[in-house]
């Protein structure tokens, strides 16, 4: 039986007063990349990539990272097709998001992320290139990155 995290406590007072912790989640069959921001600074920091496979995500990894940043809000990204349509991902990320929110009892927002990845490698390979990195981009950064590019589409989003 996985184990249940604990439900927060509801925030008090207007969302744009209270500060929240939000994690993000890039779900994919391989890895699922996660970050972390704040509703104050709004601004989002990569945490990790966690592994999946075909037992699908490390859900004892997902949990362990709730119980750690308690946050009060996950957004996970849908990844549309180019003409809007969903894709086979875009129902598995749904259905990622739904265990996500029953497992954890925490509200979860959808945002779309399309090119994310695409956004996040361009990043890290210009930070590279400048001298602000200096380990070369594997897959596992890029996915987390992806995940700091959705937390911010949607704090974008969030006004």
């Amino acid at each position: 039986m996985p184990e249940r995290v604990e439900p927060q406590p509801a925030v008090q007072g207007p969302a744009s007063l209270a500060p929240r912790i939000v994690l993000a989640f890039d779900f994919g069959h391989r890895r699922i990349g996660v970050a972390c921001g704040d509703t104050v600074s709004r601004t989002a920091a990569p945490l990790d990539a966690i592994p999946a496979g075909s037992g699908g995500p490390r859900w004892e990894m997902i949990d362990a990272l709730v119980r750690e940043w308690q946050p009060a809000i996950a957004v996970v990204g849908l990844p549309y097709n180019v003409d809007d349509s969903d894709s086979a991902m875009t129902r598995e990320a749904r259905e990622f998001a739904a265990e996500l929110e029953r497992r954890c009892v925490l509200k979860v927002a959808l945002v779309d992320e399309r090119y994310s990845s695409r956004e996040a490698e361009a990043r890290l390979k210009s930070a590279r290139r400048s001298g602000l990195r200096r380990r070369r981009v594997v897959k596992a950064d890029v996915d987390a990155a992806a995940a700091c590019v959705i937390l911010e589409r949607w704090f974008s989003e969030d006004t």
